[in-house]
């Protein structure tokens, strides 16, 4: 344990600066504009995985981005770890609310601050340096493979045909994914439960070009407030979403289950002021905050536009309106079933004066982690023995579609073993990773190996 500890220590600098310089590339996947960085990322990432002496490393072309492999193959007898994770990150708009620019990471307070930093660039590059710190040590305990790919952020849909062609190139016996977070430094945590997706777009037409507001106002129905009607339409006063069918095949949790659950701890008055509110809001009536975010199906306007939106004043009535909207999903809810549940409602409550088309995105369907399997039980002496802690069992409300996927596919389980934290700022202007938590994950990850290892 010390001497891990101390390599990670004595290499602390040199690993920064090259996190740091990973996230210099701008790998925003969700932007064609972007497409050269995105596989200057992987190029990047292909040229670490070979300097780190893996046996096999290779770029994969997709229809879409590349897919970065990597293995090291011990001893056939030897158990198998695969790794995944993404290099590719969110759009970091909007701009004018970061405090340094987003691919110009600057570190400050004991965090880095950069696009990806968390999400998920930090987390996977902690892999690779705890197979350093491993190789540093001798021998690896166990077989390791890595699949990182660079779609995740786009709905990963390159990766399901991907994983069913090269199936048995990524045999394993457990999937290790650094995608997640726990509830604080002092508090380890591993996550067991993940939300399912459905993500729509839905577009409103109202008259055939944009209306003076002035001499159309009235007579014609307004798009943009067609829109919201219809959005406001979809939550009742509780809280419930009105979708025909949304709840049909939702698990509700045991009174027992969630008594077990509220044993987190969580600080609301914190919490609120982390976030600058005066009251939480937005799910369901008889639930928790931590409930409503992480138990419970959602459905939220991610984004919504029409009309003028420039500098000063233009009356119109715009021709048309949309919104995104996505739908986080519990057990057994299925986000192709979901996603024409909201298609068929939203087409059922448009009034005749305009015309409606729903176009689903991607989605994924939930996941969940037995606290008993060895791979989670690796994770728990993992980090018990860097932490000093036995880490709590978790539920999150986001998603990793791909988790579902390799248990159907490949038939394996996953061990969500995050080090983020909730309050990193994922997806938002100015997320940053601590380096504590950097640190931590590379000190940790190499436990987890010898653990399971020893438990297979």
């Amino acid at each position: 344990m010390t001497a891990t500890r101390d390599f990670v220590q004595a290499n602390r600098d040199r690993f920064l600066e090259e996190l740091i310089a990973w996230l210099r590339i701008p790998s925003i996947s969700a932007d064609s504009a972007y497409k050269g960085d995105v596989v200057k990322a992987a190029d990047w990432l292909v040229e670490k995985m070979e300097a780190l002496g893996m046996s096999r490393v290779e770029k994969y072309a997709t229809p879409g981005h590349p897919i970065v492999y990597a293995e090291k193959i011990i001893d056939d007898t030897r158990p198998t770890i695969l790794v995944y994770g993404h290099y590719d990150v969110q759009p970091p708009d909007p701009m004018n609310l970061w405090n340094s620019p987003p691919f110009e990471p600057v570190i400050k307070d004991e965090k880095i601050y950069a696009r990806g930093a968390c999400d998920d660039k930090g987390q996977v590059y902690m892999h690779v340096k705890a197979i350093e710190a491993l190789n540093e040590e001798g021998e690896l305990p166990c077989n390791v493979k890595f699949i990182i790919e660079g779609e995740e952020e786009v709905g990963s849909v390159n990766l399901e045909s991907f994983i069913k062609s090269y199936k048995d190139m990524l045999a394993a016996d457990i999937i290790l994914v650094s995608d997640t977070s726990m509830i604080a430094n002092d508090t380890p945590s591993i996550t067991v439960a993940l939300r399912g997706m459905s993500y729509v777009e839905v577009e409103v037409v109202g008259p055939n070009r944009d209306l003076h507001s002035g001499v159309y106002g009235g007579a014609i129905a307004n798009p943009v407030n067609v829109l919201c009607e219809m959005i406001a339409s979809l939550k009742d006063a509780t809280g419930r979403i009105t979708v025909d069918g949304f709840y049909d095949k939702v698990i509700d949790l045991s009174a027992e289950d969630r008594a077990e659950m509220a044993k987190q701890p969580f600080d609301l008055s914190a919490y609120k002021a982390e976030l600058g509110i005066a009251a939480t809001g937005g799910g369901e009536d008889g639930y928790t905050p931590l409930e409503r975010s992480s138990i419970r199906p959602t459905l939220d306007v991610n984004g919504i536009w029409g009309g003028y939106i420039g500098e000063g004043a233009k009356t119109v009535l715009p021709s048309k309106a949309a919104a995104k909207i996505s739908m986080r999903l519990v057990p057994d809810q299925d986000p192709d079933e979901i996603t024409a549940l909201f298609k068929a409602h939203f087409e059922k409550i448009a009034p005749d004066t305009v015309k409606v088309s729903v176009h689903p995105h991607h989605g994924g369907k939930a996941a969940m982690v037995s606290t008993r399997s060895a791979g989670y039980q690796a994770a728990a002496r993992a980090m018990e023995t860097t932490f000093g802690k036995t880490p709590i069992p978790t539920r999150e409300g986001g998603s990793i579609p791909i988790v579902a996927l390799f248990k159907e596919v490949l038939g394996l389980e996953t061990v969500l073993m995050g080090f983020g934290l909730h309050s990193d700022a994922i997806h938002s202007p100015n997320e940053h990773y601590g380096i504590f938590n950097y640190l931590k994950g590379i000190e940790t990850i190499p436990y987890f190996h010898k653990y399971f290892a020893e438990s297979k």
